[in-house]
């Protein structure tokens, strides 16, 4: 007679989706037997890496082009977030109801006003700073993100509890053995992919990007040239912070939900991802953001104890790359900083 079949739990991954939970004690084991079980694990890395990295890239180029580090920029991200959903909100009152056109309206009101609000934080907070100590600018953009996060705490409707964030995408799925495949998944997952590309070649290819490398690597022979200094660093907050509000919009459509904390969360992420990767080169910011990715999806899949310590234990191996490589993993050239 068959003895009793040992119980499987499971658990919620990253997509919504239900996969053995590591505390099984088969977990392991099936793991090892099925592909596409680590292939959805990978998928979830990488969304998670597409959003770490968006963040890391707008504290990459804050610090190219004025050496600053501005630790209001999570912030910004959760106020570009429920700007996208008031949007939503707006456009359903006025009987807007195309998936399509609201997520496209919802993206660009929210790019446009978090660049625009960069822009107002660089004019009127940063700058007016530059020949102040450097602990003054991280104070004050420190107590900005307060500001911002508090603010939406208690003035957005019910602003403490988490918000649900529209499903705006198309929610059809292929199995492929244990791997499901979602198609809002590959449609977030190609979106960062040509936002990361349409920055590059910006910095690299445009006479925009000419003159923000020209500013990032010599600011005084950049004016000396005709560069106007104060309006590409203005340009440049811009980007970041519309940068900002797309990764915030990609955050509630991924996991359906919002909430005030997201940006104090991806913000402290995206800057050890800015860091670890090589604080000053973009390519760095994008390896750092999806080596944090990976190293929690590591301490979800592989490791010994409950995925609830992943945090605790990308955050210990980033430490110590930290001491292993304080200049990061790609040590930022004088004529590549941007």
């Amino acid at each position: 007679m068959a003895g009793p079949v040992p119980a499987i739990h499971v658990c919620p991954n990253f997509a919504g989706t239900w996969v053995p939970d590591p505390r099984s004690g088969m977990a392991a084991e099936i793991r090892d037997m099925d592909a596409g079980l680590l292939a959805q694990y990978i998928m979830n890395g990488l969304m998670l890496g597409m959003m770490y990295a968006l963040v890391a890239v707008g504290f990459t180029l804050f610090f190219g082009v004025l050496d600053v580090i501005k630790f209001s920029h999570g912030d910004v991200l959760t106020v570009g977030a429920f700007t996208a959903l008031a949007a939503y909100v707006g456009l359903h009152a006025a009987g807007v109801n195309s998936s399509w056109l609201d997520l496209l309206i919802m993206l660009v009101l929210s790019t446009l006003a978090m660049a625009l609000f960069g822009m107002g934080i660089a004019r009127y907070l940063v700058m007016p700073l530059r020949s102040a100590p450097a602990l003054n600018t991280l104070l004050i953009t420190l107590m900005l993100g307060t500001v911002l996060r508090e603010s939406v705490r208690l003035f957005y409707p019910q602003g403490a509890n988490p918000k649900p964030f529209p499903a705006l995408l198309p929610r059809a799925s292929v199995d492929l053995g244990g791997f499901n495949l979602r198609l809002d998944n590959v449609l977030m997952l190609a979106a960062g992919v040509l936002v990361i590309l349409g920055i590059q070649y910006l910095l690299n290819r445009t006479k925009l990007g000419l003159a923000i490398r020209a500013v990032a690597q010599d600011e005084e022979t950049a004016r000396t040239m005709g560069i106007n200094f104060t309006a590409i660093v203005l340009i440049t907050f811009a980007i970041g912070s519309g940068l900002a509000a797309f990764a915030g919009v990609m955050n509630g459509l991924y996991y359906n939900e919002i909430n005030f904390g997201i940006g104090l969360y991806l913000g402290v992420i995206g800057f050890s991802a800015a860091i670890i990767g090589g604080l000053g080169s973009i390519y760095g910011a994008i390896l750092g953001g999806f080596l944090f990715a990976g190293l929690q999806t590591i301490g979800t899949v592989l490791l010994p104890f409950a995925s609830a310590y992943k945090d605790v234990f990308a955050f210990g191996v980033v430490i110590a790359i930290m001491a292993w490589r304080p200049t990061g993993l790609i040590q930022e050239k004088i004529s590549e900083r941007v």
